[in-house]
């Protein structure tokens, strides 16, 4: 099951930060069809936010046909977005996580390596174009 972590002070709303979270586990399978999402209780018990906050997160993914609610038994996951298996995301998965390892241990921040990540994303998109 999926474990949100929230970030208050990122400058994105709590309830995007889940919508992007459970976006990025589809994209990366790890999140299929069928599974359930943690339960609003649940979620609010972990990382202490308004459940209004998780329903408006779970209504947002909703209105994206990703998720459906079913009273009484949860909100469960109706679409994938993953690409490939998740098992062969795991040698870039090493990779990257050496690549990371670099970066801090020549003092990138994670704002840094985020920026600098998503920079190159978003000009070698360009280069293919």
């Amino acid at each position: 099951m999926i474990e949100f972590r929230l970030d208050p002070r990122s400058g994105v709303a709590l309830y995007l930060q889940i919508v992007q979270q459970v976006r990025q586990a589809l994209l990366l399978g790890l999140l299929s069809e069928g599974d359930r999402l943690p339960t609003v209780k649940q979620v609010v018990a972990k990382v202490t936010i308004n459940p209004n906050t998780v329903l408006k997160a779970y209504r947002e993914l909703e209105i994206e046909g990703l998720v459906t609610p079913k009273p009484g038994a949860g909100t469960f996951v109706t679409k994938t977005l993953a690409q490939t298996s998740i098992s062969e995301h795991e040698p870039l998965r090493r990779e990257l996580e050496a690549w990371l390892d670099k970066a801090r241990s020549v003092g990138l921040t994670e704002a840094a390596i985020d920026a600098l990540i998503r920079t190159t994303v978003r000009d070698t998109a360009d280069e293919e174009r």
